[in-house]
């Protein structure tokens, strides 16, 4: 069946001499394998193999076949031109960040249009944003993308409950018995990350950076520990380096 369909590039790989096969987040079908032939060829424009990039955002043509492991592009063209996300290096350690947390994070075949609509939208608002206005995207996009696919804390950070219970999935009123133990004010800070609903007003969170990267730690592991899919973040080594300069 031949459908359009929007995509973000989540990993490409070469295929042969002048071919690749990529992994695309798909508004229609969820993650999908397709093979796209020709992009490296000595008589391709360079631009063509560019546009697999992690993160890049396509319109496409597909031909589609339901349980088929590897499907075909028929056509493909940018759905939007990045201005500085690919160029500047904290955009772009945040963008591979992302990436590879939905390419951890998504099974393959199940449409997840929400959490698409909301991860397309996402990398525009990052490309669009002034730098010193982004450190607190990669917290508040694990946090949406865990909510859309199910993984919600329970509660809310208060006097009775103060506690992030890593086990429990949320806030309680008493310590976690086992690891992984999160201060208090690091939960209070979480908190408000969990009430903001868009990205003005996450510009107004205000959060050093060693408490982001504690909370990005401790939500990595809260989905590792509730999520089959997930496994370990890659990126996060350069993402830590890069959010601490």
């Amino acid at each position: 069946m031949l459908s359009k369909t929007n995509g973000i590039v989540l990993r490409s790989v070469k295929y042969g001499d002048s071919s690749l096969i990529t992994t695309l987040f798909t508004e229609q079908y969820g993650v999908q394998s397709y093979l796209v032939q020709g992009v490296r060829s000595a008589k391709a424009s360079k631009n063509r193999a560019g546009f697999f990039q992690p993160g890049v955002l396509l319109e496409l043509v597909v031909y589609h076949q339901p349980g088929k492991n590897l499907q075909r592009l028929r056509e493909f063209q940018p759905a939007y031109l990045y201005g500085s996300l690919q160029e500047n290096i904290i955009k772009n350690s945040i963008l591979l960040f992302s990436v590879e947390l939905l390419l951890r994070l998504l099974p393959e075949g199940a449409p997840m249009t929400d959490l698409f609509e909301y991860a397309f939208g996402y990398f525009i608002t990052l490309d669009q944003t002034p730098v010193a206005g982004i450190a607190n995207f990669p917290l508040f996009f694990i946090i949406r993308c865990s909510g859309l696919c199910g993984f919600d804390l329970k509660g809310t950070y208060s006097e009775d409950t103060p506690h992030l219970n890593f086990q429990e999935g949320g806030f309680t009123a008493t310590l976690p018995t086992s690891i992984p133990f999160t201060k208090d004010e690091d939960a209070r800070a979480l908190d408000r990350i969990l009430q903001t609903t868009d990205f003005e007003g996450l510009k107004a969170v205000e959060m050093n950076a060693a408490t982001r990267l504690r909370l990005i730690d401790w939500y990595i592991g809260f989905l590792q520990s509730h999520s089959q899919h997930m496994g370990n973040i890659r990126s996060l080594p350069v993402l830590q380096m890069v959010l601490h300069g």
